[in-house]
């Protein structure tokens, strides 16, 4: 569409009507003289679904029952309580990580929701095919699969089995088949071997990434709960660093944490 120009305006109020002169006065006045640009977009991959690849920093999620605020609108919230079973919050009630130690402190994997989790970036790899997650807790990584329904024979592992869909511009993660021999965060709300993981991401903007997980343990707890949180992209030049959890392991060795009973 062709901008009017001045001259044009005053070639327009010459030769038309006065009442034409004033309505195409208030047309001029509303046509920015210049462009205005928006936000960047968000990238889109091939397929035209948004990319979230990037390092993203993420809240530090001690405890998924409650919430908190960080700076460049990190956040995460939490339901306020769990829903568990009886047995089971007797178990919580009971747990004290500094009596009973933590597994972390045998360096075994955090699991799946402890690493996201924990107090350091994320990497996100994405392809039509895969998404990857590269957690710089302990330099471990998990790959999620889109389009395929999850293997009939799985082997309970830390981390579950993945597999992905797109609704709409929103990813859909479903998780099962952990092993049950981690805790969700570290105060130590547990979890069971059927545990399942729903994930919903998304990417409002260039940003950010919004997060809401689903986890659903009827062995554990008597109805689904959420948590949401929201990720914000670290500065171009900032890597993830190398993390090795070893027998020198500082938590361990400077009394932060105990290996558990035997």
């Amino acid at each position: 569409m062709r901008t009017l120009t001045k001259r044009s305006f005053v070639q327009i109020a010459h030769n038309a009507p006065v009442g034409c002169a004033l309505a195409a006065l208030m047309a001029f006045a509303a046509v920015p003289l210049f462009a205005q640009s928006g936000p960047p977009a968000v990238p889109r991959l091939v397929n035209g679904k948004p990319n979230f690849s990037g390092i993203w920093n993420h809240p530090y999620v001690p405890d998924m029952a409650k919430s908190s605020k960080g700076a460049n609108g990190m956040m995460q919230e939490g339901p306020g309580t769990l829903p568990f079973t009886p047995a089971a919050q007797a178990a919580f009630e009971k747990y004290d990580p500094a009596v009973d130690g933590d597994y972390t402190g045998s360096c075994l994997p955090f699991g799946y929701l402890r690493s996201f989790n924990a107090p350091y970036p994320i990497q996100i790899l994405q392809t039509p095919e895969y998404v990857g997650f590269l957690f710089e807790q302990n330099t471990w990584f998990h790959v999620v699969a889109m389009g395929r329904p999850h293997p009939e024979q799985l082997e309970p592992t830390w981390f579950g089995d993945s597999v992905g869909k797109w609704d709409g511009d929103t990813l859909v993660i479903d998780t099962i088949g952990f092993n049950g021999k981690t805790r969700l965060d570290t105060i130590g709300h547990q979890h069971s071997d059927v545990m399942h993981v729903v994930q919903k991401i998304s990417r409002p903007d260039l940003q950010h990434l919004q997060m809401e997980l689903t986890v659903n343990d009827p062995k554990t707890y008597t109805e689904p709960w959420s948590n949401k949180r929201v990720f914000t992209l670290m500065k171009p030049g900032q890597e993830l660093m190398e993390y090795s959890c070893e027998e020198n392991n500082r938590d361990f060795t400077q009394g932060h944490i105990h290996l558990p009973k035997k």
